[in-house]
């Protein structure tokens, strides 16, 4: 693509200069316009070419988090309302991103609109950053002419999974931590001030408590086979990253999950949160049931849940109306089940769906704190055991030495 280089003024009046790439100079015109800039000069330069630079994924350089997702979706339906063409939006977001991968994408979006393809074809292309949801809510807004609202419908439905999906994250954030400095100290205490004591009660030649010889036990154990310890918990880690990574793993991690106090409940109210905004936005935007079932299906987050939505799907090929499949499903809580038969018997089916979503938007709120009050006193024992486990296998046989020199 051609680069310009443009001098304009801004809004002091100071002159300033750009190298902008542009298909064409309106279009370069156009991009300093957009920037608040008033063009004075626009002259096409010499093609340039830079080396392209691999960088390592580990790095996490070029990852296109929500945030950045939901900006972009922002600013662009922003600009579709406002009647800009889709050819020039394209390129005026590829100059504005400040993430590189995404603006790449968007380079290679507005390619593929010049060279005829419809846009939601454009976004398909990309399915590691645009989800099905993503790329069907552009495509019936494509179709019904209504792409601004499907935009705002869309950054609505972005900030909301990122704020329940935080929630969650901020609710187990916290347990983590702790339970991972419990087996840190654990190990410390078991590898380096139980072998400092050992020597000294073997020789003091009395009978040891049972907290002592278990941890003179575990002792032997993690001096004489950690190797084998060690190959043992990476291969459980790898089979158990592997297994999950296939989708029989993931149900089953799911069903396990969802049956777990207080952590089931909470998985079970998001889920139920995110079908019903999902539903609601994609019933208002006007994509068909089917399309919508499958859609949640793969948007979910959550592989036994999906599933019961491939049945739904199936049941609802053979005829009928909603509630009838959601009624037979797992999962699906019965006030979620009675407000879809109200509004599919009253034609205010989204109004009920957005209603289901606004009731687990704050039933997540609650559960996230309750699970974060209930696991505070719940870590507190695990460390008061820890500490008063290995205080015993200490201080029991220093009484008793004590005792026997006295």
């Amino acid at each position: 693509m051609p680069i310009f280089s443009c001098e304009a003024t801004n809004s002091s009046g100071s002159i300033v200069t750009e190298s902008i790439e542009a298909e064409s100079p309106y279009m370069a015109k156009q991009i300093l316009i957009s920037k608040g800039y008033t063009p004075v000069r626009i002259i096409k330069e010499k093609s340039r070419s830079f080396p392209s630079l691999s960088v390592p994924f580990w790095l996490g350089v070029g990852r296109i988090s929500a945030p950045d997702l939901v900006l972009f979706t922002k600013q662009f339906g922003t600009m579709i309302r406002a009647g800009v063409n889709i050819r020039l939006l394209l390129q005026i977001l590829e100059n504005q991103v400040e993430n590189p991968r995404l603006s790449r994408i968007i380079a290679r979006m507005f390619k593929d609109v010049h060279d005829g393809h419809r846009l939601f074809e454009a976004f398909s292309r990309h399915p590691k950053v645009f989800s099905p949801l993503y790329c069907s809510m552009i495509q019936a807004g494509e179709t019904s002419g209504q792409l601004g609202e499907v935009m705002a419908r869309l950054s609505y439905i972005l900030e909301h999974e990122y704020k329940v999906k935080s929630d969650v994250k901020a609710a187990l954030q916290y347990p983590i931590i702790v339970l991972l400095f419990l087996v840190v100290a654990f190990f410390v205490l078991l590898t380096y001030v139980i072998p400092k004591f050992a020597v000294i009660f073997r020789n003091a030649n009395i009978a040891l408590p049972l907290p002592t010889q278990i941890c003179l036990v575990m002792y032997e154990w993690v001096f004489l086979y950690w190797h084998f310890l060690l190959l043992g918990a990476a291969g459980l880690a790898a089979f158990i990253y592997f297994y999950i990574g296939v989708e029989l793993g993931r149900y089953y991690r799911d069903v396990f999950l969802m049956k777990v106090p207080l952590i089931g409940p909470l998985i079970k109210k998001a889920a139920m949160s995110r079908f019903a905004s999902i539903f609601s936005i994609l019933h208002f935007s006007g994509v068909p049931i089917l399309n919508t079932m499958r859609i949640l299906s793969n948007t979910i987050g959550n592989a036994a849940i999906a599933k019961e939505f491939d049945k739904i799907r199936q049941r609802i090929e053979e005829g009928g109306g909603i509630s009838g499949p959601l009624k037979k499903a797992r999962y699906f809580t019965p006030m979620v089940v009675n407000m879809v038969a109200i509004g599919e018997a009253s034609g205010n089916l989204g109004e009920m769906l957005r209603e289901i979503s606004n009731h687990y938007d704050t039933e997540v709120e609650y559960a996230t704190k309750r699970l974060s009050e209930a696991i505070g006193p719940f870590l507190t024992i695990c460390l008061a055991v820890i500490v008063g486990f290995f205080a015993l296998a200490i201080f029991l046989p220093m009484w008793d030495i004590a005792k026997t020199v006295r």
